[in-house]
């Protein structure tokens, strides 16, 4: 079977096995988020950032959520990243945004994050404030889901088909849910022009 093949064989079975149930889960508590007009924020790191941009002006234009990505900003996540540290970036970016009880964090990250492996510290320590505050935490991750399935409301863990293939499939796999999230009849605002 060639790569080609075998990618598009598992990006089927993928589609398959995601959780549905959460999915409209949710939709429900984006929703929600909505009526009480509070703010989302959607983090990723590399690959995911990018996914986190995309998601952004989807939910701000499409959904009419109020949405923000901290690594937008690229002068402010440079200033932090090189005077406090990486792990910092987030959580300190979040408290001067007044990350409260009617926000939402959105996480888009291939593990999830894991103190323990010194993976995505920044990400774990977003959730940890975004707990403390009694903000909600959404998310859609990739292998066992990390730290961010542990703390999360809502996470939706892309399954794992292939050990060699969990970034490309969890960061695509980003973008297939956050597109059905947005167009849901339930949180579709704006019709998309084409």
């Amino acid at each position: 079977m060639s790569h080609t093949s075998k990618y598009f064989n598992q990006v089927a079975m993928i589609a398959d096995r995601i959780d549905q149930k959460a999915l409209e889960k949710l939709v429900n508590n984006l929703v929600r988020l909505r009526e009480q007009q509070g703010r989302l924020f959607v983090l990723g790191v590399g690959g995911s950032a990018a996914n986190a941009s995309h998601a952004v002006n989807d939910f701000r234009k499409l959904c009419g959520i109020e949405a923000y990505a901290p690594t937008d900003n690229v002068a402010e996540l440079s200033a932090r990243t090189n005077d406090d540290g990486w792990e910092t970036v987030f959580v300190e970016w979040l408290k001067i945004s007044r990350l409260g009880p009617r926000d939402g964090l959105f996480i888009f990250s291939v593990g999830g994050g894991n103190v323990d492996k010194n993976v995505s510290v920044g990400l774990v320590n977003a959730l940890d404030l975004a707990k403390t505050v009694g903000a909600e935490i959404y998310g859609v991750v990739g292998r066992d889901g990390g730290y961010a399935a542990q703390l999360g409301d809502c996470i939706i863990v892309v399954p794992t088909v292939d050990g060699d293939l969990v970034t490309p499939h969890t960061e695509a796999f980003h973008a297939v849910i956050w597109h059905c999230l947005v167009s849901h009849p339930k949180l579709q605002i704006q019709a998309t022009t084409w």
